[in-house]
């Protein structure tokens, strides 16, 4: 099993810079994996960062986010549109990176703010596994792997749990689509995290470790016995990436609404997480 930190942790956007500051440091606290959080690929260089993370024999891990103007389902064109043209870009840079996986809820935009009827949701699911099937048969020759991220109910009404997110994978048809499970959001949405990790199975792709306050993995109330048995029983040894956040970093803690401080620094987050981590599931 290897682990990894998001770039979330240290900064929002993400840029080239960041990246060449951030690799040495991610190395030197006992990381395998550098994941790169995408808000504005124009900020990105995909042959420098390969170069920085090779540097600093960091594995890359590309993960994607949605706001409302990248929503694949939406009945707004320029919308879905939008989303289709980041997700594409985000599986050529996995793919140039060597990233097994492009991960994030890339099936519709995070904080939807409108209420369908039975009708219109039915319509906007169908719209997403479509989109979702394009886009997996566009990375399966590039050997690119699509995870869906299960949300908690306040930043999505599509896929909350592992069962609906079962459903969907199911509807794509597509072997390249599976899970991104994350703890903060299955510790909100799911009735037992272990149970949701083993019904799951193989078909997860991707793994973040948070706290259900967002600070210090191992400092809080998530289940980590459960999850690791979980983990252990579907014998996962994939990445398990810490995404965790502080008020630091402005941008990120205003849309994941952090209005205090939940961890000592930035860098304990990282540090005292990989400590835990590792000796929960190492």
């Amino acid at each position: 099993m290897k682990f990894g930190v998001n770039t979330f942790v240290w900064v929002s956007p993400c840029t080239t810079d960041a990246i060449r500051d951030l690799a040495p440091k991610v190395k030197a606290l006992g990381f395998d994996i550098l994941e790169i959080s995408v808000e504005n690929p124009a900020l990105l260089d995909v042959a420098q960062i390969k170069a920085e993370l090779e540097k600093n024999q960091l594995l890359p891990i590309v993960c994607g986010a949605f706001g409302p103007d990248r929503n694949l389902c939406s009945t707004n064109s320029q919308y879905a549109e939008s989303a289709r043209v980041y997700i594409r870009w985000l599986i050529d840079a996995a793919e140039a990176l060597g990233s097994p996986v492009v991960c994030g809820p890339m099936y519709s935009a995070v904080g939807k703010d409108h209420l369908e009827d039975e009708t219109e949701r039915e319509a906007e699911w169908d719209r997403a596994v479509t989109e979702i099937r394009k886009l997996a048969e566009y990375a399966r020759p590039k050997n690119v792997r699509l995870a869906m991220e299960t949300l908690n109910r306040f930043e999505t009404d599509m896929l909350n749990v592992v069962s609906q997110g079962l459903e969907f994978i199911t509807q794509t048809g597509m072997e390249n689509v599976g899970f991104h499970l994350d703890t903060f959001h299955m510790h909100l949405e799911e009735k037992n995290s272990g149970d949701a990790i083993r019904a799951a199975g193989n078909k997860i792709f991707h793994f973040h470790a948070c706290e259900n306050d967002r600070g210090v993995p191992g400092t809080g109330q998530v289940r980590w016995d459960d999850v690791a048995k979980g983990l252990k029983d579907v014998r996962y040894d994939g990445p398990v990436v810490i995404e965790s956040f502080t008020s630091q970093v402005k941008e990120i803690a205003r849309a994941v609404c952090i209005w205090r401080e939940i961890a000592p620094s930035q860098d304990a987050i990282a540090n005292q997480g990989l400590k835990f981590l590792k000796a929960l599931l190492g």
